[in-house]
C-alpha cells in the first residue's frame, strides 16, 4: 500500500547525533543509558564522516554517532555550531520514488543519490524541509543495518 506521503513502508531507521569524539560518546551512552555498540566506527570518505551506531536494548531503531573525517569535512560548519542532533534517517524501499514523493511535500535534496560504506553499498540521499531540519533516507536490501533483517536486543 502507498503511503499518502510518498514513502511506501518508510520507517525511521536511525536519529543522527554529530559529536566531536565517537569512543567518548559512545562509552558516554553506554554508561548513561544503557546504549549497545552495534558497530566499529566506519569511515566514509565520500561523506568526511565517521559514524557508529548503537541502540538500546529492545528497540529497532539505531543511534548513529557522527563525527568528522579529516578536514575539511562536510560537518564542520555544523560542528562548529555545536554538538547534537543532527539528523532522522528513514529505510525506504523505492529511494528514487521517496525522493520524488517528498519532493511533493516542500523537500528539497541537497546531495545526489549515493552508495553508502555503512550500509554495505547501499544507497543513501540527504533532504531538507523549509525550516531546514535534516533527513537522510537509505534504501532497504540486503547489508548492513538493515531494519528487516535485524532483530532488537
Amino acid at each position: 500500500m502507498s503511503s499518502p506521503h510518498g514513502l511506501k513502508n518508510a520507517r525511521l531507521h536511525h536519529v543522527g547525533y554529530l559529536v566531536s569524539d565517537l569512543a567518548a560518546w559512545s562509552r558516554r551512552l553506554a554508561d548513561a543509558f544503557g546504549y549497545s555498540v552495534e558497530t566499529e566506527p566506519i569511515e566514509d570518505p565520500q561523506q568526511t564522516a565517521s559514524v557508529q551506531f548503537l541502540r538500546l536494548p529492545g528497540d529497532s531503531v539505531w543511534l548513529e554517532l557522527i563525527a568528522p573525517l579529516g578536514t575539511p569535512s562536510k560537518l564542520d560548519a555544523a560542528l562548529r555550531r555545536g554538538e547534537g542532533l543532527h539528523h532522522l534517517c528513514f529505510q525506504v524501499e523505492n529511494i528514487e520514488d521517496a525522493v520524488r514523493g517528498l519532493r511533493e511535500h516542500s523537500m528539497r535534496t541537497i546531495a545526489p543519490i549515493v552508495p553508502a560504506v555503512a550500509f554495505g553499498g547501499r544507497r543513501i540521499t540527504w533532504l531538507t524541509n523549509r525550516s531546514g531540519a535534516l533527513f537522510e533516507l537509505v534504501e532497504g536490501g540486503a547489508g548492513p543495518l538493515n531494519l528487516a533483517q535485524s532483530e532488537p536486543r
